[in-house]
C-alpha cells in the first residue's frame, strides 16, 4: 500500500508541476461545457415562413397574427406568385397559402389551408408540420362563432420541466460526456509519457507489480477528475440555473464511480498504444464519439440501429447521463437509478483488469 501511496505522490508532483496541462484539465472542460451548453438547442426556433393571403379579410389576418404569435415562426417575403419560388430559393422554410373566401367557408363549416414544407431536413419538417397544425387547431378552437362537438378534450401538463428549459436537458448530459473525455484522456498520456520516456521498463524491473502500478496512476488522476468534476458542475450550477431535485448521495456516489471507470478506460487505452497522438486519438475519437453518439445524450437509444445498440449496452456514459437527469430533472432518486453506479462500477472493472493483464504481457515480454 505505502508503494502506492508512492506512485500517486508523484504522480500529483508531476502533474502540477507541468502548469499548461494543469491549466487545459481545467479549462477544456470548462469550454466544452460553455460551447455544448449554449450551442445545442433541440427546439427548433426562427422558422421563416411565408404567408400567401388570398382571402385578405380580418379572420385570414387573425389567423396569419396567430401564426407568428407563437414566437416559433418569423415573417419571410413571398417571391413572384408562386408559393414554391419562396422554398426553391430558400428563402422560406415553409409557406402558408390561405384560399378566396377562407373566412366565409370557415363559418360555414370547414375549409382548407395549403401549407408546403421544405423537407431537406426531415426532422425540421417533422416540427414545422406539427407546429402549424397545432396552431390552426388552437385558432379554430378560439373562434367564439365557430361551432363544433366537444368530444374528448386533452389537458396537457408538461412534468418534471414545465419551462422547457432545454439546458435541464442539455447540460446534464454534457457532464457525462465532459468527465468521460478528459480524465481518460489525461490517464492515458500519462501511462504512454512513460512508456515513450523508458521508464516503464524501469518499473518492470522494480518490485512494484503492474496492477500497484495502474493503481497509482488512476488514483492520482481520479483525484484529478474529481477536480474538473467539482470546477464543471459548479459553473454548471451558476451559469444555467441546474438545481438537484433528489438528495446529493447517489450523484456523488455514482459521479466517483463514473470518474474512476473514465480513468480505466485512459490506462486501458495508455496500455494498449505505444505513444501519446495515439491515447489523444483513441479516448477522443473512440471515448467521445461512442459517449456522444451512442449514450443517449442528443439522440434517443431506441433510434439507434442495429447492431450499435447493443454497443451501446458498454458504453458507461449512457447510464450516468440516467443519473445526472435524474438528479437534476426527474428526482426519483435510489428508487429509480440506484442500479446505475453498479453497472458502470462493473464495466470500470473489466477496463482495469484487461488494462493490468497487457501491463502483464508488456512485463514478461521485457524481462
Amino acid at each position: 500500500m505505502n508503494r502506492v501511496i508512492s506512485q500517486i505522490r508523484k504522480e500529483l508532483a508531476q502533474f502540477s508541476r507541468d502548469r499548461l496541462t494543469v491549466a487545459l484539465a481545467l479549462l477544456l472542460p470548462l469550454a466544452m461545457l460553455l460551447i455544448y451548453g449554449y450551442a445545442i438547442r433541440l427546439e427548433s426556433k426562427n422558422i421563416s415562413l411565408a404567408v400567401q393571403d388570398w382571402d385578405q379579410t380580418p379572420l385570414s389576418r387573425s389567423y396569419i397574427e396567430r401564426l407568428y404569435a407563437t414566437g416559433q415562426f418569423v415573417p419571410a417575403p413571398m417571391v413572384g406568385s408562386s408559393p414554391l419560388t419562396a422554398l426553391d430559393q430558400g428563402k422560406a422554410q415553409a409557406t402558408v397559402v390561405i384560399p378566396l373566401h377562407f373566412a366565409r367557408d370557415l363559418r360555414a363549416g370547414s375549409t382548407t389551408v395549403q401549407v408546403l414544407v421544405d423537407g431537406t431536413d426531415v426532422n425540421n419538417a417533422r416540427v414545422i408540420q406539427n407546429s402549424l397544425k397545432g396552431v390552426t387547431n388552437f385558432f379554430i378552437q378560439s373562434l367564439p362563432d365557430f361551432s363544433r362537438p366537444e368530444g374528448i378534450v386533452a389537458r396537457t401538463r408538461i412534468w418534471f420541466n414545465p419551462g422547457r428549459k432545454e439546458s435541464l436537458y442539455i447540460v446534464p448530459g454534457i457532464f457525462a460526456v465532459v468527465l468521460w473525455v478528459f480524465p481518460s484522456m489525461l490517464t492515458a498520456i500519462a501511462v504512454v509519457r512513460e512508456k515513450e520516456q523508458g521508464t516503464a521498463i524501469q518499473v518492470y524491473a522494480s518490485d512494484l507489480s503492474s496492477m500497484e502500478w495502474l493503481l497509482g496512476k488512476g488514483i492520482a488522476y481520479w483525484i484529478v477528475a474529481v477536480a474538473e468534476a467539482a470546477v464543471v458542475m459548479l459553473v454548471a450550477l451558476v451559469l444555467f440555473g441546474l438545481k438537484l431535485q433528489t438528495g446529493p448521495g447517489l450523484l456523488l456516489l455514482g459521479t466517483g464511480i463514473y470518474l474512476g471507470a473514465a480513468v480505466c478506460f485512459g490506462l486501458f487505452v495508455g496500455a494498449r498504444t505505444g505513444n501519446q497522438n495515439g491515447a489523444v486519438q483513441g479516448t477522443a475519437i473512440v471515448g467521445f464519439l461512442t459517449s456522444f453518439l451512442l449514450s443517449g445524450f442528443i439522440y434517443r437509444l431506441e433510434n439507434i440501429p442495429f447492431p450499435l445498440s447493443l454497443v451501446s449496452n458498454i458504453i458507461p456514459a449512457r447510464y450516468y447521463i440516467l443519473l445526472t437527469r435524474d438528479a437534476f430533472l426527474r428526482g426519483a432518486g435510489w428508487s429509480g437509478v440506484g442500479i446505475v453506479p453498479l453497472v458502470i462500477l462493473g464495466i470500470g472493472l473489466v477496463l482495469f483488469i484487461a488494462a493490468t493483464k497487457i501491463l502483464k504481457r508488456m512485463e514478461i515480454s521485457d524481462s
